[in-house]
């Protein structure tokens, strides 16, 4: 498996729409449907999908009375912004589930809210490694010519079978 596409019952897709994208940092555009919205990251990822509640007779989203909403659920998104998305948080909502901590298991930044529906959200900052690996656009070594001792090579791999 390579991606998931999370998808979450919401009461209003169009407002949820805009309340994640205040949260991440998003330009202002609109859901595709009234009743479905992906929230897409930059390389085109898919970060979140809203679907009205009721919408397409999908057994699990016919309804948030059925059980509460958020229930066994945690949306925990990493992010290479964490000290932008507190701050775009505090002006989302009135106060934190968790406020800013350290998470003894991550040791990472992290902190909880809730959004418009009632969904526990954790926002954590990204490791050490993984902020390297965000910000380094490195070509991929054996797809690359290197460059050793003043003359080019070509990557090192398995030899062609000579056949006598």
């Amino acid at each position: 498996m390579k991606r998931t596409w999370t998808i979450i019952g919401v009461s209003d897709v169009p407002t949820s729409f805009k309340w994640y994208q205040s949260l991440f940092g998003q330009p202002s555009t609109s859901p595709g449907h009234d009743d479905f919205g992906q929230l897409l990251d930059t390389d085109g990822t898919v970060l979140l999908c809203l679907h009205q509640w009721g919408a397409h007779e999908h057994p699990s989203l016919m309804s948030p009375d059925e059980a509460s909403p958020g229930n066994g659920l945690l949306l925990f998104f990493r992010v290479d912004d964490y000290e932008m998305a507190l701050r775009r948080a505090r002006a989302l909502v009135a106060r934190f589930e968790e406020e800013p901590h350290v998470n003894p298991n991550t040791r990472t930044k992290e902190f909880s809210l809730r959004d418009p529906d009632g969904y526990y959200v954790t926002i954590s900052a990204l490791g050490a490694i993984e902020r390297r690996n965000a910000t380094s656009k490195r070509p991929n070594k054996r797809s690359q010519p290197t460059k050793a001792r003043g003359r080019v090579t070509k990557p090192r791999g398995r030899r062609p079978r000579l056949r006598g």
